[in-house]
């Protein structure tokens, strides 16, 4: 696939700014605060219609405007397709393709893949739990856009149910259980689906970093990658996961009640990153952390190219000024022309003359991109 156009306007701190793709490589340059992060930012909304920065709405649309639109053009092997987005900071977002609105924004997921690598991306390694089941679940949205309705369903019955042990304090113990035991039958459906599709992502994802992860380090190090639920897995079969899962909520029942919070289920979950058998949280130094963390952004451009059957978008954000020369030819080799890849940088010094010459760059200051 191949994006051929971008159009911000009011979003971020771009007022009106189009950009055409002229070469398979584009590097963006400018001093930080600039908006070159936006740039990536805007492309990753129309792929996964979410943020890395997990802002919300508002926060996308420019000071003093009360809408934001993000309208591009992209090529691939079916044909072209128009895409366009609009933020509005008093109502819902609204979708459309070739200029016909999309009703089921799930619709409109996977028209644009992208895999979007940034500075923030080292808190996979670093990070709480929930740094890793965010990005499985924007993986997993690339990977089967019907994931995006299941993640939201799950999401509602889990703030209504916790809305529900919140209140549990006024009504009796036994209305309060018989009540709970509908949550527990809808959270239970929507989690099964979460935890074997999430299961299942890491399975297929899990020895491709391993062997992006071989080559990088030279073999010196195995790089293990385990999904951890919350509720046991039972042989990935749909029914023995909601058996488990409603077991273990039962069982949890009296503590969640006292809590008033739910204990049980994926939104607990965990993905285990291991270097050499030591948790790479723990253990890793920052040149591992960084090794792995580029292991899984090049496993995740190639299962979605497996998946779809086109490469993916890569944007890179600002992250070759946290790679040493090694794991900055590493990744470039890797790009070469196979990905339209998108750069941000402050400076040119990490590019040899070769690629600067097969790219196109442009100069971003102050919500302005110049050639």
């Amino acid at each position: 696939m191949y994006l051929k156009t971008l159009h911000l306007r009011q979003f971020r701190n771009y007022q009106d700014q189009k950009i055409e793709f002229t070469a398979p490589k584009t590097i963006l340059v400018g001093n930080n605060a600039q908006g070159k992060s936006n740039f990536l930012e805007a492309v990753e909304l129309l792929a996964t219609l979410r943020s890395h920065r997990l802002a919300r709405d508002h926060d996308l649309i420019r000071d003093g405007d009360a809408i934001a639109q993000i309208n591009a053009t992209l090529e691939r092997a079916l044909g072209i397709s128009d895409l366009t987005l609009t933020l509005h900071r008093h109502a819902r977002r609204s979708v459309a393709i070739n200029s016909e609105i999309v009703r089921r924004q799930m619709d409109f997921l996977g028209v644009l893949n992208a895999v979007e690598f940034s500075s923030l991306d080292l808190e996979l390694v670093r990070g709480s739990p929930e740094n890793r089941r965010n990005w499985l679940d924007t993986l997993l949205i690339q990977l089967e856009p019907v994931y995006a309705h299941i993640l939201q369903q799950y999401n509602q019955v889990l703030r209504q149910r916790n809305a529900f042990l919140k209140k549990s304090q006024e009504s009796g113990v036994r209305s309060q259980e018989s009540q709970l035991s509908i949550w527990d039958a809808q959270l239970v459906t929507a989690g099964t689906r979460l935890i074997i599709r999430r299961d299942r992502a890491i399975q297929r994802l899990a020895p491709i970093a391993a062997g992006w992860h071989a080559s990088i380090s030279g073999s010196t190090e195995v790089l293990q990658i385990q999904y951890a639920p919350n509720v046991p897995l039972a042989k990935n079969h749909a029914e023995e996961v909601q058996q488990a899962f409603l077991g273990k909520i039962q069982q949890r029942t009296a503590s969640e009640l006292h809590r008033s919070t739910t204990l049980v289920g994926p939104h607990r979950d965990e993905v285990k990153l291991s270097i050499n058998q030591k948790p790479a949280r723990q253990y890793g130094s920052q040149g591992q952390q960084r090794t792995l963390v580029l292991a899984l952004k090049l496993a995740e451009l190639q299962l979605i190219e497996e998946v779809i059957n086109e490469s993916p978008l890569l944007l890179l954000d600002d992250v070759l000024a946290e790679l040493d020369p090694f794991r900055q030819n590493q990744l470039l080799d890797a790009i070469q022309e196979r990905f339209q890849t998108l750069i941000t940088t402050t400076h040119l010094g990490a590019f040899d003359s070769q690629w600067l010459k097969s790219s196109q760059i442009l100069y971003v200051r102050t919500g302005k991109i110049i050639n």
